[in-house]
């Protein structure tokens, strides 16, 4: 299998969206550990996720990480919740919201998949943190 081409139109938009979410060096870094196995998940999801759903106009970028995070929590999957959840601050999500979002998720989704959320949340909030102070200082 060979690798795809990481290019087009529909590809170049997704990625500014997606970049601007969820940050350049865990995009690129994704993008640069794509072999012919995962590489065409990685188009799929750059072409079709972020630059198709993510730019569409009906709901706005604060909107869809609320939505995603509840969704991920629902699926009961951390590893994307940690990459939502500094997204989701990127997008204007306060720390509040998010915890509101996982408490509001545990009543219709279960304890069980929130606690996972929340260990994820808490470690992504405090890592964010911890890089913008070290920004700052």
């Amino acid at each position: 299998m060979t690798l795809p081409e990481f290019k087009g139109e529909q590809f170049e938009k997704g990625l500014k969206v997606r970049k601007e979410v969820l940050g350049d060096v865990h995009v690129s870094a994704s993008l640069a550990a794509a072999d012919d196995l995962t590489a065409p998940l990685q188009k799929l999801v750059t072409e079709w996720c972020w630059g198709e759903v993510w730019t569409r106009p009906g709901l706005d970028r604060k909107t869809r990480s609320f939505l995603n995070l509840a969704m991920l929590t629902a699926l009961n999957r951390p590893h994307e919740i940690k990459l939502h959840v500094r997204g989701a601050l990127n997008n204007g999500v306060t720390e509040e919201e998010i915890v509101e979002v996982i408490l509001q998720a545990a009543i219709y989704c279960g304890v069980p998949a929130a606690l996972d959320s929340m260990r994820v949340v808490a470690e992504m909030i405090r890592q964010v943190r911890s890089e913008k102070a070290a920004e700052s200082g």
